[in-house]
């Protein structure tokens, strides 16, 4: 266990933190916003992924890259319109039930759409290979990974603290009533940030294609560690988001490798943890 091993996992861990980012991002907002929760967020990862590998596979992954989540953010819209905005005021319970039988919706659409045999995208030749960081070799895709979830961070970041929009997303997270009787158009402000949501789990899926398999069931294998983050760091905060990303990332990397046996076990314990002692999370917005 010299530096190089202790490096080799940090950046596992950061590249694992940096996917859950831009999957936890759009989902906590939406959470935080809209106050309402959707389940189906990780099925549309999976679409996002299928996209961008149809798409890599005819034309090359950086259209894919671009596509994938222009195509889900277009799917969120139409559930919105379909689904979701009929079923805002309807309580947590129906939301849950609803968005719970929309992953299987999307499940066997993918199904119906793509077939069940995995597929898989090729890094493109300009990620392709390692590259050395402090005495170890490391693939250059994860790095990119971690390039990609750091800029869309400080790209978020810079739209909430310092635009006009952003001013309005975050009067809305923490009182939508009295943000609407100042004249902001609350409702195509959700309609805004929900699309920008499912668009940041459309690449998210077309960013992780290339180091998983791409199969139908792949949304819901992500949906737990997914809701795991937004409950660490708390809804409806971008910093919550991160934060809940990372300490995730290096719980499950560093404990599947220190301590296997217990690696499975360690991260319930962290959030059972958080809940008893912050139950809105570590970085919870106001509202």
């Amino acid at each position: 266990m010299d530096f190089g091993f202790w490096l080799f996992q940090t950046l596992n861990a950061l590249q694992l933190s940096m996917l859950l980012f831009l999957l936890s991002v759009g989902l906590t907002v939406i959470f935080g916003l809209m106050h309402f929760v959707n389940l189906a967020h990780g099925a549309l990862y999976a679409v996002g992924a299928y996209v961008a590998a149809t798409v890599a596979g005819t034309v090359g992954y950086w259209a894919g890259l671009i596509t994938a989540p222009l195509v889900v953010a277009e799917l969120g819209l139409l559930l919105y319109w379909l689904l979701i905005r009929r079923m805002r005021q309807s309580g947590p319970m129906a939301q849950v039930l609803v968005t719970f039988g929309l992953i299987f919706v999307l499940l066997d659409l993918t199904r119906i759409v793509w077939g069940d045999i995995a597929l898989g995208i090729e890094v493109p030749q300009a990620l392709a290979g390692r590259i050395e960081i402090g005495g170890v070799t490391y693939p250059v895709y994860r790095l990119f990974i971690i390039a990609l979830g750091a800029a869309i961070f400080a790209a978020l970041a810079l739209v909430l603290a310092r635009t006009q929009i952003g001013a309005m997303i975050r009067a809305g997270v923490d009182n939508d009533k009295m943000a609407a009787c100042l004249g902001i158009n609350v409702e195509r402000l959700f309609l805004a940030v929900f699309c920008v949501g499912c668009g940041l789990a459309g690449l998210a899926g077309a960013v992780a294609a290339p180091i998983l398999s791409v199969t139908p069931d792949m949304g819901l294998q992500i949906l737990i560690p997914t809701l795991i983050v937004v409950v660490i760091g708390g809804l409806g905060s971008l910093w919550g988001a991160m934060a809940g990303s990372l300490i995730f990332g290096f719980v499950q990397t560093f404990g599947a490798v220190l301590l296997p046996g217990l690696a499975s076990v360690l991260i319930y314990a962290l959030l059972a943890a958080v809940l008893i002692l912050r139950p809105a999370g570590m970085f919870p917005a106001r509202g």
